[in-house]
């Protein structure tokens, strides 16, 4: 993978050189626990992120968008929803440049950033939007958001939930982007999308999505990619 900045790939005789590491069920940790830890120390994204400074595998996730839909440029005005513990935030800062501005938002706290700036609100706040662009100085160019609510383990239930808060992140994203902006927003495929992509067809140019290599082969996970906002939010049909 090669990616707009240059970035190196993941994988490589580094990540080959590592062995599988097998997990057994402790005493005090669930079946379940276990399988994710094996999940964890086995993922090459997970070891590439430790040794290139990332906070989180989800930064390879960001830069492969970018590389495909070329998102990220020097001067950018950036929202990151649901930043912690600030992967995507630590690709776009770096990509922006010192020009550019970044603002994070999340309701759990974020360790400082260079070049990042951190709101600990809940975005959904009627007062958040007006928090937000005068913390950003103004409209933002690109909004970004990688939350998912916490799984239940019934899928259907689950896909409602994610996309109950992709529509949120969608419409807060349409009451702060400037002309001709893009939203990225994570959400499950499972059905209850086609009615999300439709609406931001209304209201952008072009809607995308995609799913990164670096989400998980079994993750439903996938990316609405929407680009250009007309500059206001076109009602429902009724």
């Amino acid at each position: 993978m090669k990616g707009k900045g240059g970035h190196r790939g993941i994988g490589g005789d580094a990540s080959k050189r590592r062995l599988a590491v097998r997990v057994k069920t402790a005493r005090r940790r669930s079946s379940s626990s276990a399988q994710w830890l094996q999940r964890q120390l086995n993922d090459p994204y997970v070891a590439e992120a430790k040794d290139r400074g990332f906070r989180s595998r989800a930064a390879f996730k960001l830069l492969q968008l970018d590389e495909k839909f070329h998102l990220l440029r020097p001067h950018l005005r950036v929202v990151d929803l649901g930043a912690a513990p600030g992967g995507w935030s630590q690709v776009a800062a770096k990509k922006i440049g010192e020009k550019g501005k970044i603002i994070a938002l999340d309701l759990l706290p974020l360790d400082p950033l260079n070049g990042v700036t951190f709101l600990q609100m809940d975005f959904m706040d009627d007062e958040a939007p007006e928090k937000l662009k005068q913390a950003l100085g103004g409209q933002a160019d690109l909004v970004l958001s990688d939350m998912a609510p916490s799984t239940t383990g019934h899928s259907g239930t689950d896909h409602l939930r994610i996309m109950d808060l992709a529509e949120h992140a969608v419409h807060f994203a349409m009451s702060v982007l400037a002309k001709d902006g893009v939203v990225v927003c994570k959400y499950f495929q499972g059905g209850a999308e086609k009615e999300l992509l439709d609406s931001l067809k209304k209201s952008f140019a072009k809607v995308r999505h995609a799913k990164p290599a670096a989400s998980r082969a079994d993750s439903s996970e996938s990316f609405i990619v929407a680009m250009g906002f007309r500059g206001q939010i076109t009602p429902p049909d009724n």
